[in-house]
């Protein structure tokens, strides 16, 4: 490609995306021409893009000289052939592999030897679409994320036959734009649909296994993780008929790994059409486009006066008992003469602890040792804990500041289960090379909105800790899904972080 100071782009396809491309660039700075085969697609993608400039100007993000001259760098154009002089050209079409492919065949014909083409795709293969073109190396993917102005990362895709070059000049173009560019390979998902995976994985599983129903869920992660969406609110904005379709589309895609296992309680709901906002209903209800959300169940009265014995190993035992002593209430030594037992398992369920350590699984209850006593507080249950115990812990611990979800017996709560798998599946992603540790964490923390990248927050809580969540849960469970990245598992080993790359050979 020649500088990148004002390349000349085509864009075919004024769908949402393609529109949002062209947008993008054309704000850059660059040239771009913009075909679409509806000729009123194409003048309504213009008029929408000029549109979004406008409103932009009312509310002083662009200038008027700014808006007048993204506007001359746009162009619709009503042939191919107009595309000829282009230095990079951008499909947004239909996700069919048969168009793209007959497309790309078209476009070859027409530009020049140098003139890169690229696909928008989100799922298929760019070796698969390049396979018909004369010269697939110049051929990559360019990734980008809806709403393309507002998103502010792309993914470039390097197939197998994609040049060197072809990537430094797409991540040159993308940085151009003011956009994170990400490298990946063409693996299923890319990187960022790939990385974000064991959200919706996880999720689906705990709902499974009746641990929390799916607001619950969705509330711990939100208000303790800090996720601005938990799974089944995402699931419900994307639809769970393409979430679902996804799923199984990427599990296939990965020779069935265990990691991306699709779960059966979706196909029931996508047969139901609970597809979510939508449908006005989904795992949510939907009115006027808002969310309804059932009440939170309410904080039972502390009517309790027994004794409390706190686990001297659990790692907030200090905070739990002055937590205790704040209320009044009798601390003792020995779990035998206590009437509440408070513990703080890693990757353990509190039934399991109480077998292992000899408590009474009646007068137990365990707390989320993840996120300390802040923000949002997980009470776990044993099958067998009284349901006076369970009040007792959860109004001795409940406040207007901290607030409590009240959980059934889960390896790993919900917090560290979803944390352990996330970290994994991206150390998995290091592991294979598809895209470098830096990539994965920048990708993930723009592009999937998290409040931190899957390696950073695996280092955070340490990479033995994590390691020791999917070791417990992988023997509760005897679950493949489970099993730990090499790359974590050397590390954890070694005293290393996560983020360290392998030294090259």
């Amino acid at each position: 490609m020649n500088a990148i100071d004002r390349q000349c782009i085509g864009v075919v396809g004024a769908g949402v995306m393609g529109r949002g491309i062209a947008q993008l660039f054309a704000q850059a700075g660059h040239r771009v021409l913009c075909h679409d085969a509806a000729a009123a697609s194409l003048a309504n993608a213009m008029e929408d893009v000029r549109g979004q400039w406008r409103r932009m100007g009312e509310k002083g993000r662009l200038s008027a000289e700014q808006i007048a001259q993204a506007s001359s760098n746009l162009c619709a154009v009503d042939s191919l052939d107009a595309l000829a002089e282009c230095d990079l050209v951008v499909e947004a079409i239909v996700e069919r592999l048969d168009a793209k492919q007959q497309l790309l065949a078209e476009l070859e014909a027409r530009v020049r030897p140098d003139t890169i083409l690229a696909s928008n795709t989100s799922s298929l293969m760019i070796a698969a679409i390049a396979a018909e073109c004369r010269h697939p190396e110049r051929v990559a993917g360019l990734h980008f994320f809806n709403p393309v102005p507002l998103m502010k990362v792309v993914e470039i895709i390097a197939a197998v036959r994609t040049s060197p070059a072809v990537v430094d000049g797409l991540q040159a173009l993308v940085a151009s734009t003011g956009h994170r560019a990400v490298t990946a390979a063409d693996q299923p998902g890319f990187l960022i649909n790939h990385a974000g995976r064991g959200l919706y994985t996880e999720g689906l599983r705990l709902l499974e296994e009746q641990v929390c129903d799916h607001a619950g869920i969705d509330r711990v992660l939100r208000e303790a993780l800090g996720f601005r969406m938990g799974p089944f609110e995402l699931m419900d904005l994307t639809g769970l008929d393409v979430s679902g379709q996804v799923m199984a589309s990427i599990y296939e895609q990965f020779q069935q790994e265990p990691r991306f296992r699709p779960s059966s309680l979706v196909p029931p709901r996508v047969a139901a059409g609970l597809y979510g906002r939508k449908r006005g209903e989904g795992w949510y209800r939907y009115e006027g486009g808002r969310i309804v959300r059932s009440e939170t169940p309410a904080v039972p009265p502390l009517t309790f006066d027994g004794a409390v014995w706190v686990d001297a190993e659990a790692p907030d035992a200090v905070a739990l008992r002055e937590r205790i002593q704040a209320r009044g209430l009798t601390l003792v030594d020995a779990p035998q003469s206590a009437d509440l037992l408070l513990i703080q398992p890693w990757g353990e369920d509190a039934s399991t602890v109480c077998a292992r350590r000899g408590l009474d699984a009646t007068r137990c209850v365990a707390v989320d040792p993840l996120t300390g006593l802040a923000g949002h507080l997980t009470l776990m249950l044993t099958v067998a804990t009284h349901p006076s115990v369970r009040d007792a812990a959860w109004a001795l611990l409940a406040s207007d500041t901290l607030p409590v979800t009240v959980i059934q017996d889960s390896p790993g709560f919900i917090c560290q289960r979803v944390l352990a798998t996330l970290v994994n599946i991206a150390c998995d992603i290091a592991q294979r090379g598809i895209a470098s540790v830096t990539d994965i964490d920048e990708a993930v923390r723009i592009g999937l909105g998290y409040p931190q990248g899957p390696l950073a927050w695996g280092d955070q809580i340490g990479a033995q800790r994590v390691l020791t969540i999917l070791h417990n849960l992988h023997t509760e469970r005897g679950d493949p899904r489970y099993r730990a990245s090499p790359w974590l598992v050397r590390r954890a080993r070694l005293g290393l972080p996560l983020r360290q790359a392998a030294t090259p050979g």
